[in-house]
């Protein structure tokens, strides 16, 4: 182009582009750096390129330097700290916008932020705020991101405070907001009023009949999520590959084992859909279950992706089941190998020699979990009754008698080694 044809609009388009990309990042880093002249949008188009490309410091640097910033500048930068894992500095940052400044988009990039990183509780306080003191009004995307987050901790009174505004202000549940509702529901226990949501849409697309057949799965109502899926393919509804894990799941929760086959079946031949990593799991759970043990492991070894982890536990806990104990010891000293940081694996070995009485045995694997520092990081459930939450951890020693046990079962195990 001609120097002369070169306007902002040209270069911001250049720089925006460019940026998105790691490997075009340096060439829009130039651009920027030449610019005859820099508009807002010049500036957060170089921000969020820092941004996508992890270039947090960068950015920051360009954000304090900014002669003027609107909701998007902030919007950016808090999402790129909550992306990566810096919660609190998004946080921080966050608190820093002007009222004026503070829109939709960034409340919604700090809850999803706190969602991302394991703090669901703090996100529904944020969205309380919001709701109750902030002059702003959530928008759909604000409910789908509160929704998950009630989901993820089984608040299922909130969630039902939620659908009842939903329903007062006439929002449409045929896109990812009923998604998130029959998910909520599932997720929190009550699959009738996720049915309900579900049986009550006047548009299904394959996301909504998708997350009602993961629900069914869960509950172990295998046999609806197949009448389910059938009513998918009478009602030509094409299937995805998110459909088949939740089917799969369903026909493993429920034993239904020639009728998983089939299904898998059905994925590649009829649907050509390439099995993932995921779908292999599902198969073998589905097969473990329900004690076809040597064909779970060698549908393992055929797998044409790399098994991972996950999978080779998958297996184990089947192995524990059904007390077979050879096959059991022999996965869980392969995963140990495989990764020899992770507590699971010792666990699972440890239970499998607790099972057969090898006390000898447990106490030499707890032994070396503790020579190599290896913790295991306790189970925590909770449960909403009569609008209380109660919380539940595994192994709390804060209760005197719990602690006495510990220190119970500690001396058996020295005297035993």
């Amino acid at each position: 182009m001609p120097r002369e044809e070169k306007n902002l609009i040209t270069w911001n388009s250049m720089i925006s582009g460019y940026s998105k990309f790691e490997d075009g990042f340096d060439f829009a880093w130039g651009l920027f750096n030449k610019m005859p002249d820099r508009d807002l949008v010049s500036w957060n188009s170089m921000i969020n390129g820092c941004v996508k490309c992890g270039k947090l410091e960068i950015a920051r640097d360009l954000f304090d330097l900014m002669p003027e910033r609107d909701f998007i500048s902030w919007a950016s930068m808090v999402d790129g700290y909550a992306k990566f894992g810096k919660t609190d500095k998004a946080r921080t940052l966050f608190n820093k916008i002007p009222e004026s400044e503070r829109d939709i988009v960034t409340w919604n990039a700090m809850i999803d932020g706190y969602i991302l990183n394991g703090r669901s509780k703090e996100a529904l306080e944020l969205f309380h705020e919001l709701w109750t003191v902030s002059s702003l009004t959530p928008d759909r995307a604000t409910l789908v991101i509160a929704l998950s987050a009630v989901a993820e901790l089984g608040f299922i009174d909130e969630g039902s405070l939620i659908h009842d505004y939903i329903e007062k202000n006439g929002l449409n549940l045929n896109g990812k907001l009923g998604v998130a509702l029959i998910d909520m529901y599932s997720k929190c226990g009550s699959i009738n009023n996720a049915m309900w949501v579900f049986g009550n849409l006047e548009k299904k697309n394959v996301d909504h009949w998708n997350s009602m057949i993961n629900g069914l799965a869960i509950h172990g109502l295998g046999e609806l999520a197949l009448d389910l899926f059938m009513d998918m393919e009478r009602l030509s509804v094409k299937p995805d590959d998110i459909t088949f894990i939740g089917v799969l799941n369903a026909c493993g929760h429920s034993g239904l084992v020639k009728e998983g086959l089939i299904c898998f079946e059905l994925m590649r031949r009829v649907y050509g859909l390439k099995p993932k990593l995921q779908h292999y799991g599902c198969m073998v759970d589905l097969l473990g279950r329900a004690g076809f043990l040597e064909e779970a492991r060698n549908l393992i070894e055929v797998m044409p992706i790399e098994p991972n982890d996950v999978i080779w536990r998958t297996l184990l806990s089947s192995c524990m089941n059904h007390e077979n104990f050879e096959m059991g010891v022999k996965v869980a000293n392969y995963l140990i190998e495989l990764d020899s940081t992770k507590s699971s694996s010792y666990v699972l070995l440890s239970n499998i020699y607790a099972g057969f009485g090898m006390w000898s045995d447990v106490s030499r694997v707890r032994m070396m979990m503790k020579e190599r520092d290896i913790r295991k990081v306790p189970g925590c459930s909770w449960i909403e009754l009569e609008g209380t939450v109660h919380e539940f951890v595994v192994g709390d020693k804060s209760h005197p008698q719990v602690r006495e046990i510990y220190s119970v079962l500690d001396k058996l195990c020295t005297f035993i080694s």
